[in-house]
């Protein structure tokens, strides 16, 4: 009876946040004015463009360090494959795999930079890989502005800026939709319905499948373990720090693959500014789910960025209705993107407080009990 009033409990509590969001939305739909199938269409274009990359969040939650914020550097590597493989001018499905291709060594590399990073900032990766995510892009944006067109030569002189040198600040690609046509699909009628690009959702598919595959390898044993304890871990003959650098390294690689969809899906690439919300929408769209910073899975990630993306969506026209001034939707949007990381962390705080109250009540009630029988 005592453990299911605190399984009962702690369900409450954990679906706390998803709940908030979800009234919120309800509320806000019918003051936005937007019809169904317009919704419909913008929550399955938002699934397809943000799913993956809240997807590579999960492994170092898994391994006890936080949500990896220098998820941004994996996104700057897809970015910079993207580049090169516009100027080579590889165009549909295959650019795209060629940038993939072109990005991962990359991204490998900073992925494990980073690692090695966190590994000197235990029990503050979180903020830490912000920082790092901030100095890469500094680099990122030099290598961009000065080394492209100079030292590396373009074959497009379009994509370059006046001066001979340096990327432009907005590209077009000619990887647009490359995945997405693949096998596209349109449910309702050529002036109202929604397009369902089912070949982008069979590679989301897969990094799903991937997931629940690797936690029942021995590696992602050893990350669970990780997460769980290092200090037992250590014991048991874990090797933590490498452990640590792996589920990085991994996560990294794949914010590079989710940022080339992303970008594919939009079809045009901010260049210097491009990967820095990357992190922030993907983060909100996992807390929104009703993940932790120490907990979270597949159904949290794709739960939280349609919850996260509906209220993105109808959020600013409510405000707009509301008030009838255009500018309010657009602080709405800021008020959305940056204050619901900060709502659902506070949410989950009172959530892990509330945990460890339930098990001592749980813990004293336990105790009287067994002092009862004596």
């Amino acid at each position: 009876m005592n453990y299911d009033k605190r399984k009962m409990g702690r369900l409450l509590t954990g679906s706390a946040v998803p709940v908030l969001f979800l009234v919120i939305s309800i509320i806000a739909i019918p003051l936005s004015q937007f019809s169904g199938i317009y919704l419909a269409d913008q929550i399955v274009t938002r699934l397809v463009r943000n799913s993956f990359l809240v997807l590579s969040l999960l492994l170092p939650i898994m391994a006890g360090m936080g949500i990896n914020f220098g998820m941004t550097l994996g996104a700057m590597a897809g970015q910079i494959g993207l580049i090169f493989i516009n100027d080579w001018g590889v165009g549909g499905a295959w650019g795209l795999m060629l940038a993939a291709l072109v990005s991962t060594p990359i991204a490998i590399v900073l992925g494990y930079f980073g690692g090695v990073v966190l590994n000197r900032a235990k029990g503050r990766e979180m903020i830490t890989s912000m920082m790092l995510g901030l100095f890469i892009s500094g680099i990122y944006q030099f290598f961009l502005l000065y080394v492209c067109g100079s030292l590396i030569n373009f074959k497009n002189p379009g994509m370059l800026l006046s001066r001979g040198y340096g990327v432009r600040n907005a590209l077009n690609l000619a990887t647009a939709k490359g995945f997405d046509n693949l096998w596209m699909i349109r449910i309702g009628s050529a002036s109202e319905g929604v397009n369902i690009p089912l070949g982008t959702f069979m590679i989301i598919g897969l990094l799903c499948l991937f997931t629940f595959w690797f936690r029942k390898t021995k590696l992602g044993h050893d990350m669970r373990a990780v997460g769980l304890e290092m200090n037992v871990s250590d014991s048991a003959g874990i090797n933590v720090e490498k452990t640590r650098i792996q589920s990085i390294v991994i996560s990294t690689v794949l914010a590079c693959y989710g940022q080339i969809i992303y970008l594919q899906n939009i079809g045009t690439l901010n260049t210097y500014n491009g990967a820095d919300q990357a992190a922030l929408f993907a983060a909100a769209s996992l807390l929104v789910g009703g993940a932790t910073v120490a907990r979270a899975t597949i159904p949290n990630a794709i739960i939280g960025t349609i919850l996260f993306h509906l209220m993105f969506i109808v959020m600013p026209m409510a405000g707009k209705y509301i008030t009838g001034q255009a500018m309010i939707g657009e602080y709405f949007r800021m008020f959305i993107s940056y204050g619901v990381v900060t709502t659902a962390l506070i949410l989950h705080s009172w959530k892990r407080q509330k945990d460890k109250d339930m098990d001592r009540r749980m813990l004293r009630l336990d105790t009287g009990g067994k002092n009862n029988v004596k």
